[in-house]
C-alpha cells in the first residue's frame, strides 16, 4: 500500500488544517458554537461549503468534487485536532454516503447540491435501544398504504437529528426484527405529521436526537434504494464512517499528546518540571507509540474501506476501529492521569478531547463488539 500522499491531498490538508484553525483557535470560540440554537456554527458550514468539503465525496456529476476516503480522512484529523462540533460526519459521511450510493437519480439531483451549498444538512435514523450495535436488528415497520408507506417506531441517538434538514430513516418493509433482509430507507421531512424529535447534547459538546415515528406517512418516491435490500448499503456507509471516525480520532489524540507534553514541561514539582522524571517521560512515550499506531491503523481503514469484497472491508474496519479506540482510551486516560485534577474541569480543554475520543470509540460498535467480529471471521483478511 502507498501511504504517500498526493500534492493535492496535501493542498486539502493545509487548507483545513488552516480553516480549523482560525474558527477553533480559541477554545472559548467553540463553546459559542455550542450555544447556538442549533448547537453549531452556521458560518463555519458555509465557510466548509465555500472550500468544497461539503461536496467532497459526491461525484462530479452530481456537483460534488469525487473525493474518496483519503480525502474525507484528512478532513477529519483536522476536524478532530480542533473538536468541531458542526454535523459533518451525519450529513457529509452517513447521510450523504447513503445518498450517493442508494438515491435514484432525481433524489441526488434534488439534494446532493443543497449539501454541497450547505444549505441541507441529514441525519441518519438508523439505531434502536434493542439492537446494541447490530445494524440488522431493525424494529421499525414501514407497511404500504395505498401509493405510500406509514412509519411506525422509535430511533435512538441520531447524531444532530434535532436539527436536521431531512431524516433517513430504516424501517422494515418485510422479514423479522433481526433478519437481514427486508430492510428498507426512507427520506423523511422531520416536520411531517407524526414525527416527534427530541434533542439533547451528548457527552462531549455534540449534539443527537430521539426521534419517534407514529402512523408517519411517507409517499412512494420517499423510498432511497432498494426496498427490503438496505442492509448492505447500510453496512457500507457505516464502514465508511468508522474509517472517518479513525481519522478523527487520530486528530485529537494528537492535540491531547501534545497538550500533555506541554504541561509535563511547565508543571513543577520539587523544584522541577515533572518531565524530568524519567517514569513520566516513559507514558509521554508511550502516548507517542499510541498516536503513530492510531494513525497507521486510520491509514489502513482509509485503504481497505475501498475493498470491493464486503465482507474482507467489513473485518478490516473492525480491526482498525477496535484498535484506534483502544489506543485512545489508553492515551486518553493517560493524559487525565498526568494533567491531575485540572484535566477533567470544564474550562480545560484535554478533558473535552478525551470525551470526544469515548464518544467515537462508542459509534458503531466499541472495542469488545469489533474484536467479536474479526474474531468470527477468524482474523483479518489476506492482502491482495
Amino acid at each position: 500500500m502507498d501511504f504517500d500522499l498526493t500534492d493535492e491531498q496535501r493542498m486539502l490538508s493545509d487548507s483545513v488544517r488552516r480553516l480549523v484553525s482560525d474558527a477553533y483557535d480559541d477554545f472559548e470560540h467553540r463553546k459559542t458554537y455550542r450555544a447556538e440554537p442549533r448547537g453549531w456554527s452556521d458560518a463555519n458550514w458555509q465557510k466548509f461549503a465555500e472550500m468544497g468539503l461539503l461536496g467532497l465525496p459526491f461525484a462530479e456529476e452530481d456537483g460534488g468534487f469525487g473525493g474518496g476516503p483519503l480525502e474525507t480522512m484528512i478532513v477529519l484529523e483536522n476536524f478532530g485536532r480542533g473538536l468541531v462540533v458542526e454535523p459533518y460526519l451525519a450529513t457529509v459521511v452517513l447521510g450523504g454516503g447513503l445518498l450517493r450510493r442508494a438515491g435514484s437519480a432525481a433524489q441526488r439531483e434534488a439534494l446532493i447540491p443543497q449539501v454541497a451549498e450547505g444549505s441541507l444538512t441529514l441525519a441518519f435514523a438508523h439505531q434502536e435501544r434493542q439492537a446494541r450495535h447490530d445494524l440488522f436488528d431493525v424494529a421499525t415497520t414501514a407497511k404500504r398504504d395505498g401509493a405510500g408507506y406509514v412509519l411506525n417506531g422509535a430511533k435512538g441517538v441520531v447524531l444532530h437529528g434535532d436539527s436536521a434538514g431531512r431524516l433517513i430513516v430504516s424501517a422494515r418493509t418485510a422479514g423479522n426484527r433481526r433478519d437481514r433482509d427486508g430492510i428498507s430507507l426512507f427520506l423523511l421531512d422531520p416536520t411531517t405529521p407524526g414525527v416527534t424529535r427530541r434533542g439533547y447534547a451528548t457527552q462531549d459538546g455534540l449534539r443527537a436526537a430521539e426521534v419517534v415515528l407514529e402512523n408517519v406517512v411517507v409517499p412512494a418516491d420517499a423510498l432511497l434504494g432498494p426496498e427490503g435490500g438496505a442492509l448492505p448499503l447500510i453496512e457500507h456507509v457505516v464502514d465508511e464512517a468508522q474509517a472517518a471516525i479513525c481519522a478523527e480520532a487520530l486528530g485529537a489524540m494528537e492535540v491531547l499528546r501534545d497538550l500533555t507534553v506541554d504541561y509535563l514541561k511547565q508543571r513543577t514539582q520539587f523544584g522541577q518540571a515533572i518531565g524530568n522524571f524519567q517514569a513520566l517521560q516513559h507514558r509521554a512515550a508511550d502516548m507517542l507509540v499510541a498516536t503513530e499506531q492510531a494513525r497507521s491503523m486510520a491509514m489502513y481503514a482509509a485503504m481497505m474501506v475501498q475493498d470491493q469484497d464486503p465482507a474482507a472491508r467489513h473485518v478490516a474496519l473492525s480491526a482498525a476501529k477496535a484498535l484506534v479506540a483502544k489506543l485512545a482510551d489508553q492515551l486518553g486516560k493517560e493524559a487525565v492521569q498526568l494533567h491531575g485534577g485540572i484535566a477533567v474541569t470544564d474550562e480545560y480543554k484535554a478533558g473535552h478531547y478525551f470525551k470526544r475520543l469515548s464518544m467515537l470509540g462508542g459509534l458503531f460498535g466499541d472495542v469488545d463488539h469489533h474484536l467479536r467480529v474479526v474474531v468470527a471471521a477468524g482474523g483479518l483478511p489476506e492482502a491482495s
